[in-house]
């Protein structure tokens, strides 16, 4: 079945550049992951370090896979501290 995943991201006060431009790191490569549908990074118009990626993922298990890459390893480290809130939501189309 297929999954979509919100995840919102909420960089701390100053940390909004470093924060973007590590997010941005993860479109290519993660669009390249077995599963992915789409992959899309949004940012909130009235708040600039508030982000939102958009996915779809052919499966759960193929949504895992890429949770578990090295450029999700990397996108953690190169954040840790700098994100203030996370929220992810798994969810699935209803209709």
């Amino acid at each position: 079945m297929p999954l979509t995943i919100v995840a919102n991201i909420h960089a701390k006060p100053g940390k909004e550049a470093l924060i973007r431009a590590a997010l941005e790191k993860l479109i290519e490569p993660s669009r390249a992951d077995a599963g992915c549908i789409p992959y899309d990074l949004h940012i909130d118009h009235e708040d600039p370090g508030h982000f939102m990626f958009f996915e779809n993922w052919e499966s759960q298990d193929l949504w895992q896979a890429h949770m578990a890459t090295p450029h999700l390893a990397d996108y953690k480290q190169a954040t840790d501290g700098a994100v203030d809130r996370f929220t992810l939501h798994e969810m699935e189309k209803v209709g």
